[in-house]
């Protein structure tokens, strides 16, 4: 239906995409993976005609749909037929209300008011969002924003929708029923997705393909078994597979239960703990309050040098705004917070930063100079700290970025690693997180994680709020979960994510608690006498 033929993009000398070929059949859903940075974004932006019109460079080759190009039409000649969800839906908003949204494109598109008002009623059904038709869209949890987004497009009668990581500002409730809805959307209705995600383990599962972008330019097509026997990028249950060599691979949590029969008795992993000490935060009874709505209630915290807290909580429970009340920047009701004697509210915007570090969930607001050679130095400048040691940290976040190239041309994720670079390079007492992991693949993550084990060892206090439920189980010491702006749950990974249904990773499902990530199988194996497989 859709095709791709020898598509070439490059960059100024960088080539990003060479000779690649792919064509996508109707109704199928086909996963786009790889490392950060090596493409993902502009192969689907060349499918919805905003590569290069809108980013620059230069594209080769050609896009035909149905046998004929449109390679040369511009994205709002194609919307009706290429509908696209990037990665933040409430930036693509126009209109105020869920309803309004919904007819918008239409609208531009010139579509009779009566076929709109039909094309909205059958999408709000479609999508269960009937009862949110007259909510404002700010109003919204991030899982409602984005079936929201979806509607947007599909009110139009795309034949192919292009998704940038739907998933990765949801909770995993949030992010199944996003999953369940584009998955109908594939068998009920015919539609062609093409979906880009590092969070495989959510979507391997529901994939026809996966377009791995390899990195040199080029990109392998298959089924999903056959690119993850190698992959560099494999979820958490993939990984369990190939250590236990399951043939064939597991696809499903279901699948590699059964597999698992085949597993020699093991010791369980032994619980840590680690002694007590003086907290670097203390927060008593804060309370925030947006206009009429109170996202967090007489919260109370503590965070302690050498440990890292892992903050969790379905999209709109309170999180983002208790990180950004800790580091003195938002505004709080009441309640006080103490940092080695200061309170965060009271202290200059510089002195605030040797106190408390904070990367926000949109990392591009840190970024404003002109080259990621210019960030870097001004935050080495900054913070005193040894020169190169920014450019030492992205590279060990996300390897290969160029000096010269702006920091609003790099890829989320690689943005998201330079904020972070810039951020830790300060390495302030207590440090806070918020979806640091949005746009890192798998090994980034691993990254990530070691960063942040070292900032712990080194008696710093971590607060990181994240609904990676993967990445939480390698870091947590220890898990606070939030609801309505109040803490209701609190304890070990192993307790609190092991005992949940929601956040239960891959490998607590298979083989159940207290075993959490595929590290500790594997060292159980070994301990067992099975050896790796």
């Amino acid at each position: 239906m859709i095709e791709l033929r020898d598509i070439g993009f490059r960059y100024a000398q960088h080539q990003v995409l060479d000779g690649v070929d792919l064509s996508l059949e109707e109704g199928e859903l086909v996963l786009v993976s790889g490392r950060t940075g090596v493409g993902k974004s502009t192969l689907l932006g060349i499918v919805t005609g905003l590569v290069p019109r809108f980013t620059g460079g230069v594209l080769t080759g050609d896009v035909l749909l149905d046998g004929r190009s449109i390679v040369d039409q511009p994205p709002r000649e194609r919307a009706h037929l290429v509908g696209y969800v990037g990665q933040d839906p409430l930036a693509g908003f126009v209109a105020d209300t869920v309803e309004e949204e919904l007819a918008y494109g239409m609208e531009q598109l010139g579509t009779a008011p009566e076929t709109m008002r039909r094309r909205v009623e059958e999408t709000l059904d479609l999508l269960g969002i009937a009862d949110l038709r007259a909510r404002d869209l700010r109003t919204l949890s991030g899982g409602q924003q984005q079936r929201v987004a979806i509607g947007a497009v599909l009110t139009t009668h795309p034949r192919v929708l292009v998704l940038d990581e739907p998933t990765s500002a949801l909770d995993p409730t949030a992010a199944e029923e996003v999953l369940a809805t584009i998955t109908r959307l594939v068998h009920d209705l015919g539609l062609t997705v093409l979906l880009a995600e590092h969070r495989l383990e959510r979507v391997v599962p529901f994939a026809d393909r996966i377009c791995l972008v390899t990195g040199d330019g080029g990109i392998r097509v298959d089924e999903p078994r056959e690119i993850l026997v190698d992959s560099p990028v494999a979820p958490p249950l993939v990984e369990l597979g190939r250590l236990a060599g399951w043939e064939p691979l597991p696809l499903t949590v279901r699948d590699a239960r059964r597999q698992a029969r085949s597993l020699p008795e093991m010791a369980p992993p032994e619980p840590q703990s680690s002694p007590a000490s003086d907290p670097l935060l203390v927060a008593r009874g804060v309370t925030v309050v947006h206009g009429s709505h109170v996202a967090v209630r007489q919260l109370d915290l503590t965070l302690s040098p050498g440990r890292v807290t892992v903050l969790m909580g379905r999209n709109g429970s309170g999180k983002s705004s208790l990180i950004w009340a800790l580091q003195g920047s938002g505004r709080r009701r009441s309640g006080t917070i103490n940092v080695a004697g200061d309170d965060p509210a009271d202290l200059a915007p510089a002195e605030r930063r040797t106190h408390v570090g904070l990367v926000p969930q949109t990392a591009a607001d840190l970024l404003y100079l002109e080259t990621v050679a210019d960030e870097c130095a001004a935050a080495d400048t900054g913070t005193d700290a040894e020169p190169g040691t920014c450019r030492g940290l992205l590279d060990r976040l996300a390897p290969g970025v160029d000096d010269a190239i702006h920091p609003r041309d790099l890829s989320e994720g690689q943005r998201l690693a330079l904020a972070l670079s810039i951020v830790l390079s300060a390495r302030p007492p207590v440090v806070l997180l918020d979806e640091p992991t949005r746009g890192l693949d798998y090994a980034g993550k691993a990254e990530l994680a070691r960063i942040v084990a070292d900032l712990a060892a080194d008696d710093h206090a971590v607060l990181l709020a994240t609904h990676d439920v993967e990445f939480a189980a390698h870091v947590a010491d220890e898990v606070v979960v939030m609801a309505e702006g109040e803490i209701v749950s609190h304890g070990t990974p192993r307790r609190v994510l092991a005992e949940s249904p929601s956040f239960a990773p891959q490998v607590t499902k298979v083989l159940g608690p207290p075993w959490l990530v595929v590290e500790e199988v594997a060292a159980a194996l070994a301990r067992a006498g099975a050896g790796l497989a």
